[in-house]
């Protein structure tokens, strides 16, 4: 198989780069990082940037059964804008672009996050965000309507899975699928900076779970994901979180 990995040179991406290595999938890995392991090519982009992205796209050559997005940037302060402009904004436009040069049957696996759980909640929000054009409209967004660096990750998480969703009908037409992995705390380089930025939201949940993750924890969905053993799963969220999503939903209910 050949797979276009976004983020694959650390955490989620690195691992699941490794997984797939094993099989005998050619890899490219899209990054702003030079991958170390695990991989037969690396195209240099900044997800933030639009050119860099159409850059990239050039230089990905041939069809593909695969495209995973695991690029992404935490919550840290300062970095409202440019979380949406990664994490969903750069997303779509490298998905976009890379539409036509995937195969038949291929996959599309995007990494979301439970913190994206309440998109349902947040639907206006995350319609206005999806309907903004250009970075004046993002900044004026990102003003009136308060987005912290917090709200910003959520937020774009949000955006993932209701455009991965929402492109189901159009991928079928094209015979492609999507689906998303919304993984919880995960043991890899950036776990600090969300526990920094979620303060006791994290800890709690980890502590209940008894560890975060492992990155190659959530790499065996995405890779079950990327798989034609997983066909007939289209437009589906998969929450990977260890039991944090269901200790809280029976503390809610009174079950527990």
């Amino acid at each position: 198989m050949r797979i276009v990995i976004t983020g694959g040179a650390t955490g989620i991406g690195a691992a699941t780069a490794a997984k797939l290595s094993t099989k005998g999938s050619e890899i490219t890995i899209i990054d702003i990082i030079e991958p170390i392991a695990c991989f037969d090519h690396w195209i240099e982009a900044d997800l933030s940037d639009p050119d860099s992205i159409d850059t990239a796209l050039q230089q990905v050559d041939g069809h593909f059964d695969t495209l995973i997005n695991c690029a992404g940037l935490p919550p840290r302060e300062g970095l409202a804008s440019k979380v949406l402009e990664v994490n969903y904004f750069g997303f779509c436009r490298f998905t976009e672009g890379m539409l036509d040069k995937l195969l038949p049957g291929a996959a599309i696996v995007s990494v979301a996050s439970r913190a994206g759980a309440n998109w349902r909640q947040n639907l206006v929000q995350v319609k206005a965000l999806m309907a903004i054009k250009g970075n004046k409209e993002l900044a004026d967004f990102i003003s009136d309507q308060d987005i912290d660096p917090v709200r910003a990750y959520d937020l774009s998480k949000e955006a993932v899975i209701v455009w991965t969703m929402a492109q189901t009908e159009r991928l079928i037409s094209k015979e492609l699928r999507a689906n998303t992995v919304s993984p919880a705390a995960v043991s890899t380089g950036i776990l600090e900076d969300f526990i920094t930025a979620f303060k006791g939201r994290s800890t709690k949940v980890i502590a209940r779970a008894g560890r975060p993750g492992m990155p190659e924890e959530i790499a065996d969905v995405i890779c079950y994901l990327a798989s034609h053993d997983s066909a007939w799963i289209r437009g589906v969220d998969i929450t990977i979180d260890g039991g944090m999503t269901a200790m809280g939903q029976s503390d809610l209910l009174g079950l527990a």
